[in-house]
């Protein structure tokens, strides 16, 4: 049976749950649709009827990770937009390390129209909170971005070919006490805790912001 033929019995959701085990295995670098192909045992055409080319499929892999991070679109009844962000972002980071090159994955991609759904109504929330549309979005914009930088920073460093000073150990604090208390703090301290605080610093300024622009509103 020719290849064309069986192309509509496979199903794009196990095309992407086999890029995405292939991506585990093999790295953002080594993954190819003849590799894939190979796992699927089909032949590489068969995977342009649900995928136009790589950068496609790379695309959807990225979206089904950040669906697989999403647990809420909007805050719980009586939930603090802070504290709703604070655990999205939690929740993306822990789904961008369980996916080998998962920030290099999500680097650079942009919503698509079935994402559209979930970010206004996701704006909407932070509106109603106060923020107007262009600050409410630029916070949106500017958690995704920290999140996947933060991500990239610790995958790289874990690779096998990270640089040496990588593995470099802390400041002498004889020598620089300031630097060694802040090292400890952060690069030497735990990794989930100092990547928490660090997004709490964010939204922090966020909320000042906020605050600042009801104050200055004229009264009435």
């Amino acid at each position: 049976m020719a290849s064309s033929d069986r192309a509509p019995r496979l199903n794009r959701d196990d095309v992407l749950r086999a890029a995405l085990a292939l991506l585990n295995e093999v790295g953002i670098d080594a993954l190819s649709t003849r590799k894939l192909a190979e796992r699927l045992g089909v032949q590489s055409p068969t995977l342009y009827w649900h995928f136009k080319n790589k950068a496609a499929l790379l695309d959807a892999m990225s979206a089904a990770v950040m669906l697989e991070s999403r647990a809420r679109d909007t805050p719980a009844p009586g939930e603090r937009w802070q504290d709703w962000l604070l655990a999205d972002g939690l929740s993306f980071r822990s789904a961008l390390l369980a996916c080998r090159d998962g920030a290099r994955l999500h680097a650079g991609t942009r919503p698509g129209e079935a994402q559209r759904a979930s970010i206004e109504a996701r704006l909407g929330r932070l509106c109603a909170a106060g923020f107007a549309p262009g600050p409410a979005t630029l916070l949106l914009m500017s958690v995704g971005r920290f999140v996947v930088g933060w991500v990239l920073e610790e995958q790289a460093s874990r690779q096998p070919g990270a640089p040496p000073s990588a593995t470099l150990a802390g400041p002498d604090a004889a020598h620089h006490p300031l630097l060694a208390a802040g090292w400890a703090a952060t690069v030497g301290g735990d990794a989930d805790a100092v990547f928490e605080r660090a997004l709490r610093q964010l939204l922090d300024g966020a909320e000042a912001q906020l605050n600042a622009a009801r104050a200055s509103r004229p009264a009435g």
